[in-house]
């Protein structure tokens, strides 16, 4: 009887011209969305991959300079894109594309695709992601809305009760039926997604990427999962078919219009973020109070001096086995860069707060839930941009302790002319980043994955709970 009735509900659903009509719509959407951020992710990925390419040949093949002047000249680091980011853009539309890594200075990333659009970007983008998170869980409620209230509105519920199956046995076969009608529309899709993935770049069955499309995939399963469920337990709560529907669009509009925006407003309200003018003024302010590498007069230069002096037990800066100036640029730098790290981390810190309201409301809305791990598995996440934020600067820092190190080493003390030769620049690796495993992904996100299953287990229990506890008029 279980298996009847949940062919039943997929053959009927399947005869219904009008739910075949809007299948085939977001079907084309989904492809469509597919093949176009596919596109976007090839073209963006090779102009970046072409401009870190170009910037880094200018170093290594710089004129001859003097060391410090290199470290001024500096470079830059452009964030590659995750692999499967073509399915969900998440906040790559809106972070900076590249850093400019110079001497003294922790830069934040710049010229992202927003910088670069009309206001119409806010709207969002026709992404898989949108697909998947707004119109297949609508494309679910116009397909389930009648899962029980047809059967009381016809009589035929009171004729299959009396065949012997319960209202859970019941429930259970209609969503089974539901969810082939759903795999239906969607497997195409994420069909065609992995194979323009693999063809482009190569099966690799252990490979990071796999792992992170499974975990995409799997998540947004559970997803359809939990609206056919609640779908199905609404249908069961309403005697008509026209207010389960109602009840319905309520709850779509609140998961996925209302909910989002509020919780963005809360965290934005709740953890107010500094201006940029006020957080370069914070910091001038303290780095002034440190070593003033450019200035070998100032009293905390001399201090260092007469350390030295003493250390060496020399009498003039000349006589040093090191170059004083190179020193001191490096302990200049090394100040510097604390401060900058400093109030990173504390911008940073701020936006994890604005973002941890998300999430933790995520635990009220399946939304929230997996629109976080659908992000973090794209590598298209907040996460994930401060990493690459992370390792550019940990480069720069690197690099320009480099440059100091040749100068202390290299030149003597006051020597500002010399040119060293542009082979030296040859021995600077160049700038690469790679994304994180999907573990560390994955780990940024355990809140959104523990509300995913909090609803899952809700809906399957509490939910189908409810449902035999329906009185059937």
């Amino acid at each position: 009887m279980v298996k009847s009735i949940a062919k039943k509900e997929f053959v009927s659903t399947l005869r219904d011209s009008r739910f075949v009509a809007l299948s085939v719509i977001v079907l084309l959407l989904l492809l469509a969305a597919t093949i176009v951020g596919l596109h976007s992710y090839k073209t963006l990925q090779a102009e970046r991959d072409t401009a870190q390419e170009t910037v880094n040949d200018q170093f290594v093949s710089a004129a001859d300079r003097h060391p410090h002047r290199m470290a001024h000249y500096g470079s830059y680091a452009f964030r590659p894109k995750s692999s499967i980011s073509f399915l969900d853009f998440g906040m790559d539309s809106y972070t900076g594309a590249s850093v400019y890594m110079e001497a003294h200075r922790q830069n934040s990333a710049n010229f992202s695709q927003a910088q670069q659009s009309s206001s119409l970007i806010r709207f969002g983008e026709m992404t898989v992601a949108f697909v998947l998170q707004m119109l297949i869980p609508l494309l679910i409620i116009f397909l389930c809305f009648g899962a029980f209230t047809q059967e009381k509105e016809t009589g035929t519920l009171k004729i299959l009760l009396s065949q012997g199956i319960s209202l859970r046995q019941m429930a259970w076969a209609k969503i089974a039926g539901y969810s082939k009608v759903v795999a239906l529309v969607v497997a195409p899709a994420l069909a065609l997604a992995s194979l323009l993935l693999f063809g482009r770049g190569g099966f690799e069955l252990g490979g990071d990427v796999v792992i992170r499309l499974l975990l995409f995939m799997l998540f947004y399963l559970v997803y359809f999962f939990i609206f056919i469920v609640l779908s199905v337990v609404v249908s069961a709560l309403h005697q008509r078919s026209s207010t389960a529907l109602v009840t319905l669009l309520g709850i779509w509009i609140l998961f996925c219009v209302i909910t989002p925006k509020a919780a963005a407003n809360l965290g934005a309200n709740l953890y107010t973020t500094p201006t940029k003018a006020q957080m370069e003024a914070d910091v001038h302010e303290e780095v002034a109070k440190g070593i003033d590498g450019h200035n070998s007069q100032d009293e905390r230069a001399e201090a260092l001096k007469q350390e030295l002096l003493e250390k060496y037990n020399v009498e003039t800066l000349e006589e040093l086995p090191v170059n004083f100036d190179g020193i001191l640029m490096a302990l200049g730098e090394e100040q510097s860069s604390h401060v900058f790290q400093e109030h990173f981390d504390e911008l940073t810190g701020t936006f994890e707060k604005q973002n941890s309201i998300s999430e933790y409301v995520g635990l009220l809305n399946p939304y929230l839930a997996v629109r976080h791990l659908s992000m973090g598995m794209a590598g298209s996440d907040f996460s994930h941009f401060i990493h690459f934020q992370k390792m550019a600067e940990q480069y720069r820092y690197n690099q320009s302790q480099k440059l100091n190190h040749i100068q202390a080493t290299q030149l003597k003390y006051g020597d500002k002319e010399t040119r060293l030769s542009s082979e030296t620049w040859k021995d600077f690796t160049p700038f690469t980043y790679e994304t994180p495993p999907a573990g560390w992904a994955l780990g940024n996100h355990l809140l959104s994955l523990g509300a995913m299953l909090l609803w899952l287990v809700l809906v399957s229990t509490v939910g189908i709970r409810l449902i035999d506890k329906t009185k059937v008029a």
